[in-house]
């Protein structure tokens, strides 16, 4: 199983260079799958899961009897065809439905957390009643750190790490850090308490309209906000998952100076790709995006813990600005969360869930496109 994740996953990186690269370009047929799977000694299988992700994520489209063609652009208004969206215009893909979005199966396993409850009391004892460092335990920070580095190909040390009591207090210090005399472009439709958060803030919002790939282009490129909140994956109320073209088009737009993107990634682990969804933190070379995620949606409601993760060169600003801010998660749930963590119970169950809502799709995307 591990040596077939690994060559799908090789080949995948290998076609999508290409593409990011120009060496195969907007409309360009990529080769069969019977040459791909003669060229690189792959199963036909094999090279179906390699191409189904660049389908998923936009990079090519499988067009029925014809084979599958690129379709990511990084110029040109970073658009898919016309004719790539006529069938689906004004529709959501199964996965993208209001029942997935939010479903119970998505809770942590109770017997799961009381045990780790239990091991947390008897490894820590008193500890627990410590009062945390304001930008969470060290520990925590650390497991996270590990875990971001394993899943999200995001490398970053601990002191880069927020943590935070859930995602509308952590979109506060955002403000607190950036200041509330820019203005903040969110997505329109979007979560309203992005909203809201901004402006108790003071901030001033432009909303930015969105079209099946993400923050429509002309919107983004007309906006005078110097901050972009954008939430990738499964933006709440649409549904909407930015296309690899769409992303590429945020880290452009961030490319101009004094501007930053505030990735919210929230859920994007239960993302139905063989794969874990790309960031654009991970992407980025000017340290401009802040990335945010909740344990809220993978653990339970109950749990208002989330973490902020700063580029380098933010860190000393969000000391000075905001870094006096006691931390509002308690150290028992925190410590809580790091033995999920370090035990694997987290990914284990994130894994589950997402084997489940495969199963429960009646086809899968690459089938969609045929």
């Amino acid at each position: 199983m591990e040596r077939g994740q690994k060559a799908y996953m090789k080949l995948y990186e290998t076609l999508r260079e290409e593409i990011l690269k120009g060496s195969l370009r907007t409309g360009d047929r990529l080769p069969s799958r019977r040459q791909l799977a003669q060229e690189y000694g792959l199963s036909g299988m094999t090279v179906e899961h390699s191409l189904e992700l660049l389908c998923l994520e936009g990079y090519a489209e499988a067009r029925a009897r014809s084979g599958v063609y690129v379709i990511y652009r990084e110029s040109d208004g970073f658009a898919r065809p016309a004719e790539s969206r006529e069938d689906s215009a004004g529709k959501k893909d199964p996965e993208y439905s209001e029942e997935t979005i939010r479903r119970p199966e998505q809770t942590f396993s109770f017997p799961a957390m009381a045990r780790a409850m239990r091991w947390v009391m008897s490894e820590y004892g008193e500890r627990i009643l410590e009062k945390s460092p304001n930008n969470g335990l060290q520990e925590l920070r650390e497991s996270i750190s590990r875990y971001l580095a394993r899943n999200r190909g995001i490398h970053v040390s601990a002191g880069q790490i927020v943590i935070g009591s859930g995602a509308e207090y952590l979109y506060g210090l955002v403000v607190e850090m950036l200041g509330n005399d820019r203005i903040y472009g969110i997505e329109d439709p979007g979560y309203q308490k992005i909203r809201q958060v901004y402006q108790a803030r003071q901030a001033a919002c432009d909303y930015l309209p969105m079209d099946q790939e993400g923050i429509r282009s002309e919107a983004l490129w007309r906006t005078g906000a110097s901050v972009l909140h954008i939430s990738p994956f499964r933006s709440y109320p649409t549904g909407i998952t930015a296309s690899a073209s769409r992303r590429t088009e945020y880290l452009l737009w961030a490319s101009r100076e004094d501007r930053y993107v505030v990735e919210d990634d929230f859920e994007s682990e239960f993302s139905l790709l063989r794969k874990p969804e790309d960031t654009l933190f991970a992407r980025a070379d000017r340290q401009n995006i802040i990335y945010l995620n909740t344990f809220s949606r993978t653990i339970s409601p109950s749990v208002r813990a989330g973490y902020m993760v700063l580029p380098e060169r933010l860190v000393a600003r969000y000391a000075e600005k905001a870094g006096f801010y006691s931390c509002t998660v308690p150290t028992f749930e925190q410590y809580v969360i790091r033995r999920l963590l370090d035990s694997g119970e987290f990914e284990r169950h994130i894994n589950r869930v997402r084997r489940k809502f495969r199963t429960e799709l009646p086809e899968t995307a690459s089938q969609r496109n045929d």
